[in-house]
């Protein structure tokens, strides 16, 4: 079964005396353990599929499935849950709480699930050693590097083991080593089984996922495998950017 199945599926949204349709009868399915990225130009739906895949949104018309239960018309309460329980977000703006440290940080969502306060530290610790944090967890976003915020980011994402992890141009605010970085630590954790989902422009982001849709005004305009390219071969070769050493050091 497909974890992700939509069928027919229609945004529009009104802006005044016009409608503009976001997504036109999209049909298209994401099976557990895939590594996804979507690309296409402004305008071209990618954000909105993001938005309604991630139970952000609602599609105007159509059906949604996520890991076999139909979403697309549950109650905004449902929705909420079903976000902190099986989707991860990982945005390029890293919102993090300046105030709080990693642990703190990552403990977030386990506190709108109710989870006890000594198993919300413990899996906190766990996620940030799991994205290679264990030697930063009671640093401020401040005494971090932009890499190192995303991670503390991707950490907070996983910690609910999610059933899928939707990254919206995780890599723009990064510099062009530690993106290669990052973009190791996906490949990594969809080996490990994370089922992953990457809005990207940038091409050379794009081509370290195993499969890549391209949508167009609406629609996919293309659907294609790919082998795709080790981030982590290629982040052992460059050489980091000077601010990203001097921040890491």
């Amino acid at each position: 079964m497909a974890l992700i199945a939509t069928e027919h599926l229609s945004r529009r949204y009104q802006l005044g005396d016009e409608t503009v349709m976001a997504l036109r009868d999209l049909s298209l399915s994401v099976e557990t353990g895939d590594f996804v990225a979507v690309m296409g130009p402004s305008g071209s739906g990618k954000s909105t599929f993001m938005n309604v895949i991630g139970c952000l949104d609602r599609p105007s018309s159509g059906r949604y499935w996520l890991d076999g239960e139909e979403v697309s018309k549950l109650s905004s309460d449902a929705l909420a849950e079903i976000r902190n329980r099986k989707i991860g977000f990982v945005f390029q703006q890293f919102n993090l709480l300046e105030r709080l440290d990693a642990v703190s940080n990552v403990e977030l969502p386990m506190i709108y699930a109710s989870e006890a306060r000594k198993t919300r530290h413990e899996r906190a610790i766990s996620a940030l050693r799991r994205v290679g944090l264990g030697e930063r967890l009671w640093h401020r976003p401040t005494q971090l590097s932009g890499g190192q915020q995303q991670r503390v980011a991707i950490a907070r994402a996983l910690v609910n083991a999610p059933k899928m992890l939707l990254a919206d141009e995780p890599t723009g605010a990064l510099d062009s080593h530690t993106s290669l970085e990052l973009m190791a630590l996906f490949q990594q954790l969809n080996r490990e089984g994370t089922t992953i989902i990457i809005v990207t422009h940038e091409p050379d982001v794009a081509r370290f996922a195993a499969r890549l849709v391209r949508f167009r005004d609406g629609r996919v305009l293309s659907d294609i495998r790919q082998v795709p390219v080790n981030a982590a071969v290629l982040a052992a070769e460059s050489e980091p950017a000077p601010e990203a050493v001097e921040a890491t050091a």
